[in-house]
């Protein structure tokens, strides 16, 4: 596999694995690469899809690939070090997503498909949004939300409280200024009852939830952190993204 020396080039993509290579560059003529074509770089054992942009400003030379914030992360490989590249395998779970845009139902061992490839950072954001797409344009059963329900659930973390009575809260969402959870869960707390809450951050309105929450304390907790405030206080209001209980929703709301 051809190698190339790898550039943190500071590019923030969010969730999104994205990797640069200069127009024209010799490994783009040699293996057919272009804009927006999938690439698999492989370091050390590790490797991550990401998708391709094409640059002509100098951001990298012939002979490097740099990688976006998040790729450079999930891939684990320092700056300078050499990184091979490759065609990756077709993505299987896009044809289930295919199928439901041209009408037709998933299972579960399809849902589940999907989003552990999305969990996996294998789709891209046009990928996202075609699914995103497909369970709106063409509804979704309610089969296939108990479906969707599980699969985000099966691909997250755990954790389990060891208490007789654990509550939650939820609503529509997506009205700017609602501010239930922050009302409700100190209420909740004050009268003895464990309500752990997690919170997105904006996506229809300028502040969501977490970010509010976040002006007066952090928000940013893992599951040891969530197991702690809620020992000491009964209660907390943390982001849903520092979790990872459901990934696949932080990373759909994304798009």
């Amino acid at each position: 596999m051809p190698e190339l020396i790898l550039r943190q080039v500071g590019i923030d993509t969010y969730h999104e694995n994205i990797a640069y290579l200069p127009i024209g560059c010799e490994i783009c003529r040699s293996q057919g690469f272009g804009a927006l074509s999938k690439i698999e770089v492989h370091y050390g054992g590790r490797s991550i899809l990401a998708t391709l942009n094409m640059t002509e400003n100098g951001l990298v030379s012939g002979g490097e690939i740099g990688l976006s914030h998040a790729a450079f992360r999930r891939l684990g490989a320092p700056a300078g070090a050499r990184v091979s590249l490759s065609h990756p395998n077709p993505l299987l779970s896009f044809d289930f997503v295919r199928h439901k845009l041209d009408g037709g139902q998933l299972d579960k061992s399809q849902f589940l498909a999907i989003l552990s490839d999305i969990v996996a950072y294998r789709y891209s954001n046009i990928e996202l949004t075609a699914f995103v797409i497909a369970c709106y344009h063409q509804s979704l059963t309610e089969p296939e939300i108990g479906y969707l329900t599980e699969a985000m659930i099966e691909t997250g973390e755990r954790i389990d409280w060891g208490l007789p009575l654990v509550l939650d809260k939820h609503c529509i969402g997506g009205i700017p200024g609602n501010r239930t959870t922050m009302i409700i869960v100190p209420i909740v707390a004050a009268f003895g009852l464990p309500i752990p809450k997690t919170s997105s951050r904006a996506i229809t309105s300028p502040s969501g939830t977490a970010d509010t929450m976040e002006a007066l304390a952090n928000v940013r907790l893992g599951l040891d952190e969530m197991r702690a405030v809620v020992a000491a206080e009964g209660a907390c209001i943390a982001w849903g993204g520092s979790v990872a209980l459901a990934p696949a929703d932080d990373i759909l709301i994304s798009v």
